[in-house]
């Protein structure tokens, strides 16, 4: 498998690459040659994060993972990524798709993994929408402690979101119907 590795806010050290190399190298089983791993770094004051994406047919599987010890953080990707690949090759045999097969190792595709499937547990909510502008809205979301909040706009008599985005700045999705 190739890759490309971006550093952020930072400079490659040897240890850093040997680091990556070594990730990468755990997942060389599971690809081809032609899959190409993009891998990027980025410091930002007392955080590290790391990403791992490899694109292919339209799919993409990601990972990204923050924590003030980089060594860690690749492992942790590494893991995730794991069990996205072998959550991802049961769909393919599933499914048929033997065109997006061509990115994995044969010898990945015949093997058996079992893998335990999540289960999700969902908790549902019903509540009354308050016609409101976004300002109120931010507002409630702050009082209510979430990262985002659902209303309706006063103005347009839709359902809007507005969130809380990671850099402390806000959003606001208006769905289109």
């Amino acid at each position: 498998m190739n890759y490309e590795v971006v550093v952020r806010n930072t400079e490659m050290t040897k240890g850093m690459e040997e680091a990556i190399e070594n990730s990468i190298a755990k997942l060389d089983r599971y690809f081809s040659k032609e899959a190409v791993m993009q891998v990027t770094v980025t410091i930002e004051k007392q955080r590290q994060i790391v990403e791992m994406a490899v694109n292919f047919d339209g799919q993409v599987l990601r990972s990204e993972l923050t924590g003030d010890n980089m060594y860690k953080i690749l492992d942790d990707v590494v893991d995730t990524l794991e069990k996205q690949i072998l959550r991802f090759k049961n769909k393919l045999r599933t499914k048929n798709r033997q065109a997006e097969q061509h990115v994995f190792t044969p010898a990945f595709m015949d093997e058996d993994y079992d893998i335990e499937e999540e289960i999700f547990e969902i908790k549902k909510k019903k509540f009354a929408l308050k016609p409101m502008n976004p300002e109120e809205a931010i507002m409630q979301m702050e009082l209510v402690g979430h990262n985002f909040y659902v209303y309706l706009d006063q103005d347009t008599d839709e359902v809007n979101v507005v969130y809380k985005r990671r850099n402390d700045s806000y959003g606001l999705i208006e769905p289109r119907f």
